[in-house]
């Protein structure tokens, strides 16, 4: 983005995993000293849960540590999704930025050291079932800045008894700035195009 619009100034206002996609609000000029305010601000995620096994990155792209036959039906996944709604206890994945003695969770995992990190509160208002095919299901959730869905994947599937990771991951919403408003990079491309040549 800086190289395409020639700003010098650029930032944004909270990061995706490498594996997700969905709205980014990135920062120009004078506003990237509000990347705060921004990134503060609640989230809303559409995404899929693979129940039945765990991985070491609570996402597909880690190594599968645990297996166990799905045996839940809807009732006892929307029995669970009410358990985690509200304000709950959370630990971030090992594999997050989060620091540990100054230094990235994910680079001390990936190191091979063990990496107990604390709880923190954070806010599921919606945790919604949007539809269920064994191993996987599809929700949709609105929650406060710092939510790992990644952890909220692991948390349900171990609430369930046979374990489960995060499959797949869309960001939809921060705050009132939906992602059906936004621009891709190739409509931002074509847009500087028309520019330069008008």
């Amino acid at each position: 983005m800086r190289g395409l619009l020639k700003w010098k100034s650029v930032g944004h206002a909270g990061t995706l995993d490498p594996a997700a996609t969905g709205l980014l609000i990135v920062l120009f000029g004078d506003a990237t000293r509000r990347a705060t305010e921004f990134s503060s601000l609640p989230k809303e995620y559409c995404g899929t849960i693979r129940l039945g096994m765990e991985t070491a990155t609570d996402d597909l792209e880690g190594e599968i540590i645990a297996e166990a036959p799905v045996a839940c039906d809807e009732s006892a996944i929307r029995t669970a999704l009410a358990k985690l709604t509200g304000d709950i206890e959370q630990v971030p994945p090992a594999y997050s930025a989060v620091k540990v003695a100054g230094k990235r969770s994910y680079k001390l995992a990936r190191a091979g050291r063990a990496v107990e990190l604390p709880a923190r509160r954070v806010s599921l208002y919606h945790f919604d079932l949007i539809g269920y095919r064994a191993p996987e299901l599809e929700f949709r959730v609105q929650c406060s800045a710092g939510t790992y869905i990644r952890s909220v994947a692991r948390d349900l599937g171990r609430d369930l008894g046979c374990g489960g990771t995060l499959a797949a991951l869309r960001r939809t919403a921060i705050g009132p700035y939906r992602v059906e408003q936004a621009l891709d990079l190739s409509e931002i491309q074509r847009r500087r195009a028309e520019f330069a040549a008008s």
